[in-house]
C-alpha cells in the first residue's frame, strides 16, 4: 500500500519541555508558549513528556493543568506518565481535574513496569521496602477502575459532606477521560495488553526487537497484535522525529544534521539486552523527507501522526519545525487544518 493512499486525518506533536536548570520559569513558559502557537497553527493535539529528575516537566498534570488556561481548541496529552510512582487514586484525581479545565481535551499517557532511576527515587516515593512494590499493569488496571467513577461502598455508604450526605466517588468525574487513555506500548505483550484492557496505542520511534532485526517488521507485528486484542476499536497514534529545514537558518541546518548524525549509529542493530530497535530520524527539505516517508511502510495504515521534537534546539527552531511541517508535509499526508483555523507559515 502506498502511503500516497494514506488520509492523516490528526497531526500532534510531542515536545520535551525543556529548561534551564537555574531558570525553570523560563522554559516552563516558552513551552507553554508553544502549545498556543501549535494551536494557531491548526495542530489537533499537543503532548508533553514527564521526566523525572531531569530539567524538564516533572508532572505533566501539573503542567497541562496551567496549558487548559492557555489553549481553547487543541488537545493536549502526556506522553507517558510512569505509573509506578504514582497512587492509581490521586493521579486519577488530578487528571481528572484537568480535563474538567480543559473541557475534555485531555488525553493520558500511561506506562507500566519499573520506572526509571527507580534506585534513586523509589527509597523517597515509598515507604518500606520499595523493591516489593507493584510494578505491573494492574497498577494501570487500579487507575482505569478510579477513573470509571464508580461509587464507593455499598447502596447505603455516606460521607459527610458541607453540602449534606454524599454518597462517595472520585471527584470530579471527568466523562470521557475514560477513552482517551493512551498506552506507550514496545512490546508484543504490553500491546496486546493495552488492546485487551480498551487503551489506545501509542508508538513512536523505539520499539522492541523480538523475532526480528528490522524496525518496521517489529513495528508492523505490534499494531497487528494490538488490533487484534482491541477487535480495531481502539485509536493509533504513530510518532516520528521529523526536522524540516526548509525555513531554517545555517546554523540551525547545521545543529539539525549534527543531531542526526549523533544519533544514526543506533538505528544500524538492536541495542542493549533487550534488542531496542530505533527509526531513523527524518532531516532534511520537506522533499527529501516526504521521499522516506512515502517509503514508510506503517504510516498507510494509520490515521494519526504525532511529530515527535528533539530534546536539544531552542524555541524558535521549535516553532521553525512546526511551522514548515504543517504547511509543507502535513498536507501531503492527506491533512487538512480545521476551516476555523488560519495556518500560520
Amino acid at each position: 500500500m502506498s502511503i500516497r493512499s494514506a488520509s492523516i486525518s490528526h497531526i500532534g506533536f510531542l515536545t520535551p519541555g525543556n529548561y534551564p536548570d537555574d531558570d525553570p520559569l523560563h522554559g516552563l513558559e516558552q513551552t507553554l508558549q508553544l502549545l498556543e502557537y501549535g494551536e494557531r497553527l491548526g495542530f489537533d493535539s499537543a503532548w508533553v513528556r514527564q521526566r523525572h529528575l531531569e530539567p524538564g516537566i516533572s508532572s505533566a498534570s501539573a503542567f497541562l493543568a496551567a496549558a487548559t488556561q492557555r489553549t481553547s481548541r487543541i488537545q493536549l496529552g502526556s506522553a507517558v506518565i510512569p505509573i509506578g510512582y504514582e497512587s492509581p487514586f490521586r493521579l486519577a484525581e488530578d487528571l481528572s481535574t484537568v480535563d474538567v479545565l480543559s473541557r475534555g481535551r485531555l488525553n493520558v499517557g500511561i506506562s507500566a513496569g519499573r520506572p526509571p532511576h527507580a534506585d534513586l527515587m523509589a527509597p523517597l516515593v515509598f515507604d518500606g521496602e520499595w523493591e516489593a512494590y507493584d510494578f505491573s499493569h494492574g497498577r494501570v488496571v487500579r487507575f482505569l477502575d478510579n477513573l470509571r467513577g464508580e461509587r464507593l461502598g455499598d447502596e447505603g455508604t455516606r460521607i459527610k459532606t458541607p453540602f449534606g450526605l454524599q454518597r462517595p466517588r472520585l471527584q470530579p468525574h471527568a466523562r470521557g477521560l475514560i477513552d482517551r487513555i493512551w498506552y506507550g506500548g514496545g512490546s508484543q505483550y504490553s500491546a496486546e495488553w493495552a488492546g485487551r484492557n480498551g487503551l489506545n496505542l501509542l508508538t513512536g520511534n523505539v520499539i522492541s526487537g523480538e523475532g526480528t532485526d528490522d524496525f518496521f517488521i517489529a513495528q508492523s507485528r505490534l499494531i497487528e497484535t494490538f488490533r487484534r486484542a482491541s477487535g480495531g476499536a481502539r485509536r493509533i497514534a504513530l510518532g516520528r522525529v521529523i526536522v524540516p529545514t526548509d525555513s531554517a537558518g545555517r546554523i540551525s541546518r547545521k545543529r539539525y544534521a549534527e543531531y542526526a548524525a549523533s544519533r544514526y549509529e543506533r538505528t544500524l542493530s538492536p541495542q542493549g539486552e533487550r534488542r531496542t530497535l530505533f527509526a531513523r530520524d527524518l532531516v532534511g527539505t520537506s522533499d527529501e523527507i516526504l521521499e522516506q516517508l512515502f517509503k514508510d511502510p506503517i504510516l498507510p495504515h494509520v490515521s494519526e501522526f504525532r511529530l515527535e521534537l528533539p530534546y536539544e534546539f531552542g524555541e524558535d527552531e521549535y516553532r521553525q519545525v512546526l511551522s514548515d511541517f504543517v504547511a509543507r508535509i502535513a498536507p501531503e499526508l492527506g491533512w487538512r487544518a480545521l476551516p476555523a483555523i488560519e495556518t500560520v507559515v
